[in-house]
């Protein structure tokens, strides 16, 4: 593996307090208590309306996905300004780097938001290419909580990699799925919004560190 494909929210960067702070924030309303990071992971899934849905015991009513969607990311917004890269994030970025290796980043977080982040954090400079959720045609915001599938597609054709040279690190199964869709390898990681029993189940390697994924490459 010469190209690593990374995950940004919960795997370089370390955001489970902000996640779990703006979902409670949002079903407030609801009457729900509120969960903490074990309590999370054990309802999360992607899509995320999924999770939602787990969470209330029903289906979602028409305009509460976009509602609750809209009041999650106002709360992890503000949320986010108190978290950073997980511990071993640009150590082993650079490593990768020093290794010979290539790497870039996708992320199903907002586009320019994405790049404004990770160039305030200093580590734009390791990525070959950036991609999050970009604003359509018609400049509306892009829908956020999807699966990573087709964006993987697009981000490897913009890369010009052969799959079988890349190894994607993130930390839920959609991660992984994605690898999966085009051919690639994956490892997941332990330190974002997914339990260990949900990510082993999907039977690629599971790590706790980020240094200990790239073993893997």
């Amino acid at each position: 593996m010469r190209h690593i494909i990374w995950d940004w929210n919960g795997t370089l960067f370390h955001d489970i307090d902000a996640v779990v702070g703006a979902t409670n924030a949002v079903f407030e309303p609801y009457g729900l208590g509120s969960y903490d990071a074990d309590g999370f992971r054990a309802v999360y899934t992607r899509p995320i309306w999924k999770a939602y849905e787990r969470m209330l015991g029903r289906s979602l009513f028409e305009g509460e996905w976009e509602k609750l969607d809209l009041g999650f990311h106002e709360n992890y917004h503000r949320l986010m300004l108190e978290c950073g890269l997980a511990a071993d994030a640009l150590s082993t970025l650079q490593s990768w780097e020093r290794a010979g290796g290539r790497q870039s980043l996708l992320s199903m977080w907002m586009h320019d938001r994405l790049v404004v982040k990770i160039a305030e954090l200093g580590i734009d400079r390791h990525f070959a290419r950036i991609d999050g959720l970009r604003a359509a045609l018609d400049g509306q915001p892009a829908p956020s909580g999807g699966h990573k599938a087709e964006s993987m597609v697009a981000h490897i054709a913009a890369l010009g990699v052969d799959p079988a040279d890349i190894l994607v690190i993130g930390d839920s199964v959609d991660d992984a799925l994605a690898a999966q869709h085009v051919g690639a390898r994956a490892v997941l990681y332990t330190g974002g919004m997914t339990s260990r029993v949900d990510l082993e189940a999907f039977g690629v390697p599971v790590v706790d560190t980020l240094a200990n994924a790239i073993d893997h490459a």
